[in-house]
């Protein structure tokens, strides 16, 4: 699957990408036609780096209703040729889960459309769980033919049954179907839900691979043996050095960091990392310069994993490197450094913008430093970022940061954010935002008054409230 193009951050359809507040609030300011365009684009063509970690469905939803928006073009994109080409979930599951909130809102043509995709769709069961939390026990009940006519009569077809009501992710309509008279619904529900359970005990007691001996090189050996079959074992295979290991195995363990096999060389390294032994910084900045990229990632990955004043120290000096151990000491840095290290992450924040943009992995945890230490003069590379990173969950964080660095923020993007697509982004919002603003007031009375809204936010939302700001919409 491909990145998705993100449009500019000034325009309407960036906005809307982005997830951004001022995404709403220029939609609504914006031609029908156009907002309904720009929206549609984004709920076809999901904008999300990760789905599955970013939010936008409640976001869209809400622009739909607000907007009076007509559903024709999610129709036709999940009911059109290409649904049965492409069947990965993520390329009608954005636009299922918008139908979903859409149902929750009262439209009838929403859950209509679920409805019938939950029957004839190729990601039928994302739509099923939608329904499930929000259809009557009568809609659902009438898709179990439709539901179990996908599953032939044959041993593959229950086996593939029987894996879909063990691996259901909303239960509710598997468990209305178990009760339905009819043979051939009831019955075979009932008996593909005991055979799911019964395969769930089967996994539980079968080994699931080769375990280690009970001795540091066994485990050593296992280590070893995983990556050359593609598994990386360092982390399993170091908690078990750390049940078998004495002092007088820490030679061998201290040889084989140096200059041990890869996958052995990796145990060890996360071994030394995790009992804070005294020569472990200076096997990982040897380890982290090798040719071998498996031994390099998992130097830097014990380094992380190391929460001593000895490892914070060693990132000052390696904080300035131009490589991952370089990155992952700014991050260490961010993380448990002090007021005296502001300087070191202020300037790893803006270099890391610099060179790898607003979107670089690296600046989650500078963002969250920059904050944590309360750097004031981090907040216009804040701003920068918070503008323009497509990703939703490091503005929210970027947001956090603001609050804590940016004096303008109640009155600035505070009241943006009470439109954000992110829940704790909406949160802290509610927290921060200046009432004196109409729209700020306004907004925390829909807020509060929304069944959709999440508890932290409306929680956060009334104890905002006072006496002058009632609850009426």
């Amino acid at each position: 699957m491909f990145d998705p193009v993100i449009a500019p951050s000034g325009t309407l359809l960036g906005l809307l990408q982005r997830g951004r507040g001022d995404g709403t609030l220029h939609a609504l300011a914006a031609p029908r036609a156009e907002a309904l365009a720009a929206l549609n684009g984004c709920v076809l063509d999901d904008p999300r780096h990760d789905w599955q970690v970013e939010n936008r469905s409640l976001y869209y939803a809400r622009l739909y209703l607000d907007l009076h928006g007509g559903l024709e073009e999610i129709e036709a994109h999940l009911f059109g040729a290409e649904d049965h080409l492409d069947t990965e979930e993520g390329r009608t599951g954005l636009a299922l889960a918008v139908l979903g909130h859409l149902a929750s809102y009262g439209r009838r043509d929403a859950l209509v459309l679920l409805r019938r995709y939950a029957a004839t769709g190729t990601n039928w069961a994302w739509a099923l769980d939608e329904l499930a939390l929000r259809d009557d026990d009568a809609g659902l009940r009438s898709l179990a033919v439709p539901v179990l006519a996908r599953f032939p009569a044959d041993a593959e077809g229950e086996a593939e049954l029987a894996a879909a009501v063990r691996d259901a992710f909303e239960p509710r309509p598997w468990r209305l179907w178990a009760e339905d008279p009819r043979a051939s619904v009831g019955a075979r529900i009932k008996a593909a839900g005991e055979q799911g359970s019964f395969d769930r005990w089967q996994r539980q007691l079968r080994p699931t691979g080769p375990r280690p001996g009970w001795s540091v090189q066994a485990v050593l050996d296992w280590a070893q043996e995983g990556l050359e079959r593609g598994a990386e074992l360092h982390g399993p295979a170091a908690r078990c050095l750390v049940a078998v290991a004495a002092p007088e195995d820490r030679e061998l363990i201290l040889a084989t960091a140096r200059s041990g096999p890869d996958g052995a060389r990796c145990a060890a390294l996360h071994y030394l990392a995790e009992s804070q032994d005294p020569a472990v910084l200076d096997l990982v900045e040897r380890a982290a310069g090798e040719a071998s990229r498996t031994v390099a990632d998992a130097a830097v990955a014990a380094f992380e994993r190391m929460c001593d004043e000895a490892a914070v120290d060693r990132a000052r000096g390696w904080i300035h490197r131009p490589d991952a151990l370089g990155t992952a000491a700014a991050g260490m840095l961010a993380f448990r450094g002090g007021t005296q290290d502001s300087p070191l992450v202020l300037g790893a924040l803006r270099e890391t913008v610099r060179a790898q943009g607003p979107d670089a992995a690296a600046l989650y945890p500078l963002v969250d430093g920059a904050g944590r230490l309360g750097i004031g003069c981090a907040a216009p590379v804040l701003r920068h970022i918070y503008r323009e990173t497509a990703s939703s969950q490091l503005r929210g964080r970027t947001a956090r940061a603001l609050a804590a660095t940016d004096p303008t923020f109640a009155n600035g993007f505070a009241v943006e954010c009470l439109w954000d697509c992110e829940e704790t982004t909406r949160e802290l919002a509610a927290l921060h935002a200046e009432t004196g603003d109409v729209r700020v007031a306004e907004r925390l009375r829909r807020l509060a008054a929304d069944p959709a809204e999440e508890a932290e936010v409306q929680t956060a939302v009334r104890n905002r409230i006072g006496p002058d700001l009632d609850l009426q919409v």
